[in-house]
């Protein structure tokens, strides 16, 4: 039996929801970023500031996008991977007509890297602003 007291991963940028989201009655301890055996699994990553959990380009998806993207690539960094490391994407849109803008915008951060990748739609996210979210796999890298 695994000692649940000596973790054999590293959390990156853990928080509580109930800090995250105010407006909802929530307390759960989460992470941004989980490196375990080697992969690094990220927690889908939206247009909001890590550091102040400001929500980032509002009603602006190429906005959101942007900073999805760029959320992606700093918490991997911190993990000690990085983009070209990305072997998998999933993609949440509320809207099929933000495909083409998400997807443009995202395969020039991801240009050369060939993850496979999944779509889809949903009816919401964790808050009415936001628009898009992208969740990432990677390995570590081999620096």
């Amino acid at each position: 039996m695994t000692d649940i007291a000596t973790p054999t991963h590293t959390r990156i940028r853990p928080f509580n929801t109930k800090d995250t989201y105010p407006e909802q009655n929530l307390d759960n301890d989460l992470c941004q970023a989980v490196v375990a055996g080697g992969v690094v699994y990220l927690r889908g990553q939206i247009g909001q500031d890590l550091d102040t959990r400001e929500s980032v380009g509002i009603g602006d998806v190429a906005a959101q996008t942007e900073k999805a993207m760029s959320n992606i690539a700093m918490l991997l960094e911190e993990a000690g991977s990085s983009l070209r490391d990305i072997v998998k994407v999933t993609v949440y849109l509320t809207d099929i007509r933000y495909r083409e803008t998400v997807y443009r915008i995202m395969g020039r951060w991801l240009k050369g890297v060939f993850p496979v990748s999944t779509g889809l739609v949903v009816e919401a996210l964790a808050r009415p602003e936001w628009l898009v979210e992208i969740d990432a796999t990677a390995v570590l890298s081999g620096k």
